[in-house]
């Protein structure tokens, strides 16, 4: 079922966020329980659940953006990078500036992504716009920026969740068949996805999670087929 050595380890872990309730009062909204997994060198994990059951926020717990309030995450010196597409890009830089900052904030060295950047500009097609301020850039341009960094800079665990949906048509498609290759290579990536289908195809293991619990963990087809069933008698009922 696993792949290679462990890269990441997640056990028991559960996030808590504030939420208002009132002007004076606040509630804590568990976005996470407990959850646990191991995530192995060369695996492709699909991570599958219902609106809410936590899913985004497990990609940025292994993204090193949030920490977690309980249990606890050991990342065994493995280089992440979480598709969000444009994290932290400063409107004011150009999009080549911005595409070396992104790439070392992933925890590469400037040379190592000055030496992918023809890639990266290429692979976005944003031709004489890379050298103009991100501000002047529409939504779709941002984003094929920062997937193309995401995607060039090669990480040791690329997390995707669902943004496949970038740029024009053209663009989309050619997303797309990047990924899918991926997936099926020996890249370790993790897949937040709420097609179960998807994860069935192109992962070899699964988690679901469900109201912020690891519901069950195991192959891709044992779990989506499972969670399907799931979904199936919550709408016969």
């Amino acid at each position: 079922m696993s792949c290679g050595d462990v890269l990441i380890s997640v056990q028991n872990i559960g996030v808590r966020f504030k939420a208002r309730r009132s002007l004076f009062s606040r509630d804590s909204v568990e976005a996470l329980r407990d959850v646990s997994f191991d995530l192995y060198r060369g695996d492709s994990l699909g991570v599958i659940g219902r609106n809410g059951a936590g899913k985004s926020t497990l990609l940025q717990l292994l993204g090193g953006i949030i920490r977690p309030d309980s249990g606890k995450i050991t990342n065994n010196n493995a280089t992440t990078s979480l598709l969000a597409l444009q994290v932290g890009f400063d409107p004011e830089l150009s999009g080549r500036v911005n595409a070396i900052l992104s790439g070392m904030l992933l925890g590469f060295r400037k040379k190592e992504v000055e030496a992918n950047l023809d890639k990266i500009i290429a692979f976005s097609e944003l031709g004489k716009f890379i050298d103009r301020p991100v501000k002047s850039y529409s939504a779709g341009m941002k984003a094929r920026l920062g997937f193309s960094v995401a995607l060039e800079m090669n990480p040791d665990v690329l997390l995707v969740d669902e943004v496949l949906g970038v740029g024009d048509i053209e663009f989309r498609k050619k997303s797309m068949a990047v990924m899918k290759s991926k997936l099926i290579s020996d890249q370790t990536i993790v897949l937040v996805s709420h097609d179960a289908r998807t994860v069935k195809t192109l992962c070899n293991r699964a988690v679901w999670i469900e109201n912020g619990v690891t519901s069950m963990e195991g192959t891709a087809e044992e779990v989506v087929t499972a969670y399907e069933d799931f979904i199936q008698s919550k709408q016969n009922k």
